[in-house]
């Protein structure tokens, strides 16, 4: 459970923020956006391997 203290004379929307950044490094939502449908690990390594494609043509575009 996320704890963030108001701090006095803080504003709501300013600690707002701060709860809101906090959420996202702890990675709860997206974990939970993984878990919403199962990926089987062929396909999980498919996609890993065209990412890494695309990322080697960016590169190599780069250096030319």
């Amino acid at each position: 459970m996320l704890i963030i203290p108001v701090k006095e004379g803080e504003s709501i929307d300013r600690a707002l923020k701060r709860f809101k950044r906090k959420f996202d490094r702890t990675g709860k939502l997206k974990s939970l956006r993984e878990r919403q449908a199962y990926i089987k690990p062929s396909v999980r390594q498919r996609d890993k391997l065209i990412k890494a494609s695309y990322v080697q043509r960016l590169k190599d575009i780069e250096n030319q």
